[in-house]
């Protein structure tokens, strides 16, 4: 089965993207969450996290308060690497657990792991294709700012944290430009699909190599 990674920065519309896939047929895996299942009550992960940042990360009901603990890891590396030693093993089986049960249901499948961090966390070597829906850090602010209502500096401190544009880019095998309008974006994720049913055809009608045959050696 056919994996591949989704991502981009903050506010550059991979939902969107992500959604139209959906749509289209694939198999959506969303990173953000598997990240929120993984830290449920009663999850070995968020003990963990309890035993090291203690109950002040902890919501009246027993939640994890994200807000909370982003505030704590946000600017002190240390305490990020720690939070993601925690969370990532747990989110990764999980993911494995997934990607087995779908090719399980259908081989041919086109799975997609829409994982907003995959420049920073994941290898782009996993997946066989990368795609990065990219839009100009200003546009994303004004995004932020406009459709959540986030104040200009914390929009900017948020995008700042991220990883740069050009590095996200440069691992990049398609790139989704969501500077425009939602048609226009729709319009290249089309355009993506059909090219990659129309692979997974070719693919599928291609005989397989005989064992026998010292062409297939080569």
């Amino acid at each position: 089965m056919e994996v591949i990674g989704l991502t981009g920065g903050i506010a550059a519309g991979k939902t969107a993207v992500a959604t139209r896939l959906a749509e289209l047929g694939a198999i959506v895996i969303d990173a953000d969450r598997l990240a929120r299942e993984a830290v449920a009550p009663g999850s070995p992960a968020l003990e963990a996290i309890v035993a090291r940042f203690g109950d002040r990360v902890l919501g009246v009901d027993g939640e994890l308060d994200r807000p909370g603990l982003g505030a704590i890891v946000f600017d002190d590396p240390a305490a990020l690497r720690d939070l993601n030693a925690i969370v990532h093993p747990a989110v990764q089986h999980r993911y494995d657990e997934l990607v087995a049960e779908a090719a399980a249901r259908d081989p041919d499948a086109i799975a997609v792991y829409d994982v907003p961090l995959l420049a920073e966390a994941r290898a782009a070597s996993e997946f066989s294709l990368v795609v990065v829906v990219d839009a100009p850090a200003e546009l994303r602010v004004e995004r932020l700012v406009s459709l959540r209502g986030m104040d200009r500096s914390a929009a900017l401190a948020r995008i700042g944290a991220q990883i740069a544009d050009d590095e996200r880019r440069a691992i990049a095998d398609v790139v989704i430009d969501s500077s425009g309008t939602i048609e226009h974006t729709i319009e290249q994720v089309d355009a993506l699909w059909e090219r990659l049913v129309a692979e997974r055809s070719r693919s599928a009608a291609e005989p397989a190599a005989d064992p026998a045959d010292p062409a297939a050696l080569l």
